[in-house]
């Protein structure tokens, strides 16, 4: 379970998250929506630690954030960033065992290797283990950082954006890949996304943020909804029903 506490993060005069409380269940996959500043990115980076709150509590599985030492919280929690570089010439096994340093400290034992073993074979990489990162194509790049992060085996996963820059083809295939992390891996998985489609069709839970507020949070059937979606969006939603699953589009 992952429970934030009166939140807040300014920017000089700015807020970006203004006095924000949620709790994300154990369990699941959650994604947070919202337009664009409404503080999405920045709540992830809180509840990581990648960047430190004005105020308030974020705690995960029972341990308080702030004060949980590196390699306990990197047990606990993991997190896929927006934009991954890496300056060293690293092939994909490599990139996937940096996942397990919170438990082997750059020594890797057959446990750690098995967990290596399963991850690449998660994320279907098994053909590029040996290949270097700037030898793959963006989407199979993008899968080597989510087997690294699968690799490092925590209770809690957050990926901020993760189809940032991904065709189609390529993001469909890393929604599948976060919806079944969740539920053959029993993890919590929380991501930030922007297609709403995407939220709809994969998600057990939506929260959705406006102006650095949570604005709603619910089911995707009580989420993408039109006059929720107008509100939290400030435009006119066209939804309907496919296959039991919500479809969004915009009028025109």
């Amino acid at each position: 379970m992952i429970e934030v506490r009166q939140i807040n993060k300014a920017y000089g005069t700015t807020k970006v998250l203004d006095n924000v409380s949620l709790t994300i269940p154990e369990g699941g996959l959650t994604s947070i929506v919202g337009p664009n500043g409404a503080g999405k990115s920045t709540l992830l980076a809180v509840v990581s630690r990648l960047l430190k709150a004005d105020s308030g509590t974020v705690s995960v599985g029972g341990l308080d954030v702030s004060q949980t030492a590196d390699h306990v919280l990197a047990r606990k929690l993991s997190i896929m960033r927006q934009e991954n570089h890496i300056a060293a010439r690293l092939t994909v096994r490599d990139l996937v065992g940096f996942g397990r340093f919170p438990y082997s400290r750059g020594r890797l034992t057959a446990e750690d290797e098995k967990h290596i073993d399963e991850a690449i074979a998660f994320t279907d990489l098994g053909a590029f283990t040996d290949r270097f990162l700037d030898q793959l194509s963006g989407g199979q790049r993008q899968r080597a950082f989510f087997a690294m992060v699968l690799a490092q085996d925590t209770e809690c996963v957050l990926f901020d954006e993760p189809l940032n820059n991904l065709d189609v083809k390529h993001a469909v295939s890393t929604m599948k890949l976060i919806r079944r992390m969740a539920r053959d891996f029993g993890k919590t998985v929380v991501l930030v996304v922007h297609d709403l489609n995407f939220a709809s069709a994969y998600s057990d839970r939506i929260v959705a943020m406006q102006n650095g507020r949570i604005a709603a949070e619910g089911t995707p059937d009580e989420i993408i909804e039109e006059a929720m979606l107008e509100r939290i969006f400030d435009t006119p939603f066209a939804v309907t029903n496919f296959n039991g699953k919500r479809i969004v589009d915009f009028y025109s």
